[in-house]
């Protein structure tokens, strides 16, 4: 006996019997009927055969129990497995829309487009043909509020002996800065022991007060200034007028040349370092160094680790040009201090000097005219200023040309102003007082046209947008809580967000600029040609 499927009651079960409710169709018996479609009523009747007697081939009665009819939700919700199985297995079947939708709007439609396209293809032509949108570029990026300190650095022993941050450089990947320790105050600093730091700002586990690399240096550290293209060369300019070259990868030996204490070194301190492509090979560098002696030299490597003098300057009163009036120099004095310089971004041979006597030079390495000095040299030194811009009320310590326009640059001085020249004219276009002590640094933003940064002897760092006020900072940020000077600051050109300052407690502080310091804004170049066509009428 087979039990009922459904009700688990004993069913007699046989073949025929079994194939004719499985089918549709009648037993009899000369054998099953040609089976028929499975029917709906049927599924109220349910036997399950014995497969033995199948196997036998004995014929066996056939009962079935009455149940009730199966849920067809049921039925739907196995189908539905089914289909997910599918859906795995096989390729996704195209979905077809329902007849039931109508597209009787469809002829309204077209119509519609082509009478509206002219309109909107004259709409979008002269949107083109517009230069609303010009210099503007989209930023996804979340707006910055406020500018934020980063990092704060230092080496305890510099810190210990009461050293300042002098000078502070990016290298060129804008990982690494790196910080010159020495004095800037008065004193004998030629024998002070002191210190070149870098820190490499991407290392995991940075740890600020230990440098990723310390270099001892014999005299104070007056300037500082990373390789263009070498991310571990750093060059640096000493209080006792020597110029060195470090590698900072190599730990054990880092010196790599020196200009040693010949005739050709600076008699005085060393005010700045820069890198400057050989004339006949653009892919050496050469280092320029401009000194209190009144001498701007350009060193090349030579054998033996030295450094070589291959071309030099000096800057003789009795040559400087007399386009506008200048103090009378003390008796007896000849040379004129270098203190500051900064080369064009559009012509590779213009620069500014910037001098002990509070005014700016417009000078050219091309010059050709001898110096009348009689400081000795082992090549012939040459007279390089060509302009003289009317003076700040006491020594200049910065200066700084416009990325974006050829004619304008910017100075800072003991008097606490900032002046912005012309290269055309003496006179400045603007003079903002920004202190009531000294100012010593000032920059201009790499990625902002009428952006720029100062360091204030009262420790601030402010920061500058010309296009929305040219008498007040944008934003005024304290470095140091004591209101020590900050004497030195410099724009990361890679991440251009970063800004690093240095200041009088030995620290070196990493501000992250705000979005409206690092996007530039539609018009801003034309503003600045129109500030710069203002300076020259």
């Amino acid at each position: 006996m087979a039990t009922c499927a459904l009700r688990g009651q004993p069913c007699p079960a046989g073949r025929a019997g079994t194939e004719a409710l499985a089918t549709g169709g009648i037993a009899s018996p000369e054998g099953p009927e040609r089976p028929g479609p499975l029917q709906d009523e049927t599924l109220g009747v349910a036997s399950v055969p014995s497969q033995w007697r199948a196997v036998q081939g004995i014929r066996a009665e056939t009962k079935s129990c009455q149940t009730a009819s199966i849920a067809t939700t049921e039925a739907s919700a196995q189908t539905r497995k089914h289909a997910d199985a599918e859906v795995q297995t096989e390729a996704p079947k195209p979905v077809s829309v329902p007849s039931s939708v109508s597209w009787s709007d469809g002829p309204r439609l077209a119509a519609f487009l082509q009478r509206v396209e002219p309109m909107v293809t004259r709409e979008l032509n002269k949107n083109w043909q517009s230069h609303a949108f010009d210099g503007f570029e989209v930023n996804w990026a979340e707006q910055q509020p406020t500018v934020t300190c980063l990092h704060t650095l230092g080496y305890p022993p510099a810190q210990g002996q009461g050293l300042h941050v002098t000078s502070v450089s990016w290298n060129t990947t804008g990982s690494v800065v790196g910080c010159a320790y020495g004095r800037l105050d008065d004193g004998d600093w030629s024998t002070l022991k002191s210190f070149v730091c870098a820190w490499n700002l991407d290392r995991r586990g940075l740890k600020p007060q230990q440098p990723s690399a310390v270099v001892e240096v014999p005299s104070a550290v007056m300037c500082l200034a990373f390789h263009p293209t070498q991310p571990a060369h750093v060059a640096g300019g000493l209080y006792s007028g020597e110029v060195l070259v470090w590698d900072l990868s190599r730990a054990e030996d880092p010196l790599l040349w020196r200009t040693g204490l010949t005739d050709d070194t600076h008699t005085d301190p060393v005010y700045q370092v820069l890198w400057l492509p050989e004339p006949r090979h653009s892919q050496h560098f050469q280092v320029l160094s401009a000194a209190a002696d009144g001498k701007v030299l350009l060193w090349q490597r030579g054998a033996g680790g030295r450094l070589q003098l291959g071309a030099g300057f000096a800057l003789a009163v009795q040559q400087l040009p007399r386009n506008t009036k200048l103090k009378k120099p003390p008796r007896g004095e000849t040379e004129v201090g270098a203190t500051a310089v900064a080369f064009s971004s559009f012509d590779p041979s213009l620069f500014v000097l910037g001098t002990e006597g509070g005014f700016p030079l417009k000078c050219s390495l091309a010059a050709a005219e001898a110096a009348l000095t009689r400081m000795p040299s082992s090549v012939p030194l040459r007279a390089p200023a060509q302009f003289t811009f009317s003076p700040h009320g006491g020594p200049v310590y910065s200066v700084s040309c416009s990325p974006f326009h050829r004619h304008l640059f910017l100075s800072a001085g003991t008097d606490g102003h900032v002046h912005l020249y012309s290269m055309l004219q003496a006179q400045p276009l603007a003079s903002l007082q920004l202190s009531h002590k000294y100012l010593f640094a000032v920059r201009w933003s790499p990625v902002r046209p009428l952006v720029f940064a100062a360091a204030s002897g009262e420790g601030d760092v402010q920061l500058f947008d010309l296009q929305k006020s040219s008498q007040k900072p944008t934003v005024s940020v304290k470095q140091t809580q004591d209101e020590s000077p900050v004497y030195c600051l410099e724009f990361n050109h890679q991440q251009t967000q970063l800004l690093a300052a240095g200041d009088a407690q030995g620290t070196v502080k990493v501000w992250r600029l705000s979005t409206e310091f690092t996007e530039q804004g539609p018009w801003e170049t034309e503003g600045l040609d129109q500030l710069a066509a203002e300076v020259a009428i």
